[in-house]
């Protein structure tokens, strides 16, 4: 690919063996939240999606934490320990929080390693070499809450306390005035090949939304304006320090963007993992980080000779009962509390069920509630119980059919809208899958065991279990009903990989056959298929919430 531009005049050959999948790192001057947990279980989502279709098996998947600015000095101060003792007990929490979760990273980068350090240090020597960087004085609004500085057009007016006060037109934050001598990076220069960037290439960015709202940003005229990358160290201690200049640290932004670049291997030598991972296959971040991912990221990257990402996916994000997650009011939810009421995977369903990326999710107790009773515990849950129960089934058998008896069963309505479902189900999961839609995949999954669970009620196979000349119409129901939780016991496993493989295992699916070309062809069309013995996995798979873990939810219940 040829990127046009004043530092980029040459074709990009890619020597790509390893997809490269990020999460943005996560700030340590707060705890994890279920922000946080969207933006990793996305990540993890797409991975799952990846190795199921057997198209990506080599994946590195980066998550971590950014650990430098002055954020972080005064958050640590706050608690009164030192800031690298802060730092790790925070990174801990996001650590537990991607282990609970099951969130199959395979690095977890601290920006304060060494590596890190390295790499930054590095990846400035790089871009001071190609004469990008310039020392000045830089003086203008700067937003510690989110280490950035702001243009006027950036800014609001608003009442405080019975003052005017300047805040971030975006994040509400207060800002203040800041001039002093920093290094500054010459941006000005890439605006026409970040244009040509995003115009060759409308899947830089999804969705669309984001898309047209980058190329806004880009357009606009102070978007592209030289910017500070270094804050004198007497102000902020805590980051990598400017090499050959001990009196500057890198601007914390540039530093954690840097993380990409460690944990691909850029500052090693020997090994070759950087040629064949890098530029990133998809990056995954929150919509207030577009500007520094779609703009300063991709820059820098182009300006060190650097292919840019092959795609950003941008994500909105979460309310609670509508209102936005704030300190102030109290409405931050933490999901390594929420899990003892809904387990992990409860909650991993109700994010990517009821998350879409190019719009806010609304959080709210008696939403999850419901919504993982209604579908985890009675429409997946109750019918893989039912088909093991022994009343049903004593042999403990997922049997084989019987070719008369499925010739009339199959003539029945019912059962030809089941069959033709499952059919659709692998090719309607793929393209959903395939535009990171996991909620569209959820709900075309749910209609399919609303259909299966349908067709169970339908031949009521507790009356067939009465009468002896209908034992093989009993085989062909439970069969047709456990091949419904096997195809979307498969597709299930990128969203919830945890009850997937008890459910699996239950039906005793062989690990080997768990993949997406395994739903090529369905049970009832291999005359092979003989019956086989369950699993000793429980069949209980998703238990029933009786309530809410909140007092204000229970109040919600009884209205």
């Amino acid at each position: 690919m040829l990127w046009k531009g004043l530092y980029i005049t040459r074709n990009y050959s890619s020597k790509k063996s390893l997809a490269l999948l990020t999460t943005p790192i996560y700030y340590v001057n707060a705890e994890p939240h279920i922000g946080h947990l969207y933006s990793s279980l996305i990540t993890d989502a797409i991975k799952r999606w990846k190795f199921l279709t057997r198209k990506e098996a080599k994946i590195i998947f980066s998550t971590g934490t950014d650990e430098h600015g002055t954020k972080i000095q005064r958050a640590a101060k706050s608690h009164r320990t030192s800031v690298n003792d802060y730092c790790t007990k925070v990174s801990s929490q996001y650590q537990e929080l991607a282990n609970t979760f099951s969130i199959s990273y395979t690095d977890f980068i601290r920006t304060s390693e060494e590596r890190h350090i390295t790499t930054v240090q590095k990846f400035w020597t790089r871009l001071t070499e190609k004469d990008l960087i310039y020392q000045s004085t830089y003086q203008g609004w700067y937003c510690v809450s989110d280490e950035t500085f702001l243009s006027d057009s950036q800014l609001i007016e608003i009442i405080k306390d019975g003052e005017k006060v300047l805040v971030s037109a975006e994040s509400k934050q207060p800002v203040e005035w800041s001039k002093e001598t920093n290094y500054i990076f010459k941006l000005h220069l890439f605006k026409q090949t970040l244009i040509d960037w995003l115009r060759s290439n409308e899947k830089a960015v999804v969705p669309q939304k984001f898309y047209k709202i980058l190329l806004d940003i880009v357009y606009s005229p102070d978007a592209l304006s030289d910017i500070s990358i270094s804050r004198p160290s007497s102000r902020v201690h805590w980051g990598v320090p400017v090499p050959n200049d001990h009196d500057q640290t890198i601007y914390v932004w540039f530093d954690a963007l840097v993380n990409y670049l460690t944990v691909a291997g850029y500052s090693e030598t020997t090994n070759g993992k950087f040629q064949e991972c890098w530029p990133p296959d998809i990056q995954v971040i929150g919509k207030d980080i577009l500007k520094f991912h779609g703009v300063y990221w991709p820059a820098f990257l182009i300006a060190a000779d650097l292919e840019p990402p092959r795609s950003i996916l941008c994500h909105s994000h979460w309310t609670v009962d509508g209102e936005k997650m704030s300190k102030s009011k109290g409405n931050v939810v933490s999901p390594l509390e929420k899990i003892t009421s809904y387990t992990a995977d409860g909650l991993r369903y109700f994010l990517l069920r009821e998350g879409v990326n190019h719009g806010d999710g609304n959080y709210s107790e008696t939403k999850v509630l419901r919504l993982l009773n209604a579908e985890l515990a009675d429409t997946l849950g109750n019918l893989l119980s039912r088909c093991c129960s022994k009343a049903l089934n004593p042999d403990q058998k997922f049997p084989a059919l019987n070719t008369d008896s499925f010739n009339r069963v199959s003539s029945l309505d019912v059962t030809k809208k089941l069959l033709e479902n499952i059919q659709q189900l692998p090719g309607l999961c793929e393209t959903h899958y395939n535009q990171y839609n996991f909620y569209k995949a959820a709900d075309a999954i749910i209609a399919i065991l609303h259909s299966a669970n349908l067709f169970f009620e339908t031949l009521k196979p507790w009356e067939l279990k009465k009468n002896k000349n209908t034992t093989e119409d009993l085989q062909t129901v439970l069969h047709l009903a456990m091949e419904s939780l096997r195809v979307t016991g498969i597709l299930l496993q990128p969203l919830i990989p945890n009850i997937s493989n008890v459910l699996l295992n239950k039906l005793n699916v062989p690990k080997k056959e768990r993949f997406f070309d395994n739903l090529q062809k369905f049970s009832w069309m291999e005359q092979s298929f003989k019956t086989r013995c369950l699993g000793d996995d429980s069949a209980v798979l998703f238990k029933r919430i009786v309530s809410g873990d909140s007092d204000r939810e229970k109040k919600k219940l009884k209205n």
